[in-house]
Formats: structure tokens, sequence, C-alpha cells
């Protein structure tokens, strides 16, 4: 660990980028979260700043935004679908009107 920046190094090698970019996002997480609260999750733990139930709290609190997000994505995905089947129905309209 270097005690300046209180981070340490390590060299990984991944066979999966989807894995790879994954560990990126969990990284620019950490780093985002520590400039916003200025301690890090570690700290935040060993620090007695959150109890048990707080973090059962944000849990549950994270899942119910993901459950929302999976909500709009599936509607904007419908609502994809159903208009690439109306540009469907209107070009076979269209051709079939011609003959």
């Amino acid at each position: 660990m270097d005690s300046m920046s209180g981070k340490t190094t390590r060299t990984m090698k991944f066979r999966d980028p989807v894995v790879e970019n994954v560990c990126d996002k969990f990284l620019h997480r950490s780093d985002v979260g520590y400039e916003k609260y200025g301690r890090t999750l570690h700290d935040e733990r060993t620090g007695g700043h959150k109890d048990l139930l707080g973090y059962l709290n944000d849990v549950q609190e994270e899942l119910m935004d993901a459950i929302l997000y999976i909500q709009a994505a599936r509607e904007q995905m419908q609502d994809q679908m159903q208009r690439a089947d109306n540009i469907k129905y209107d070009d076979t309209y269209d051709n079939t009107s011609e003959n």
C-alpha cells in the first residue's frame, strides 16, 4: 500500500473483457464515492459511520431503484419494438398497395 495515497497497486490479467469492464466500473464507482463522501467503504465500516441496519437500508433502496430501472428499460424496449413493427407493417402495406 502506498502510504501517501492509501492505495494499493495490483496487476491483473483478464481473459474476459466483460469481467475487465465490470472491474473498471467498480474502481470508478469507488473513486466517485470517495470524492463524494471523503472516505472509503472500509473507512465507513470500521469508523462506525454506519451500522448494519444502515447498510441493509442502503441495499434495499438500491434494489428498489434497480427494479425501477429494469421496468423503464423494458418499457423502452417495448416502445422500440412496437415502432419497428409499425415501420415493417407500413412498408408491407405500401408494397402491396402498389401492385
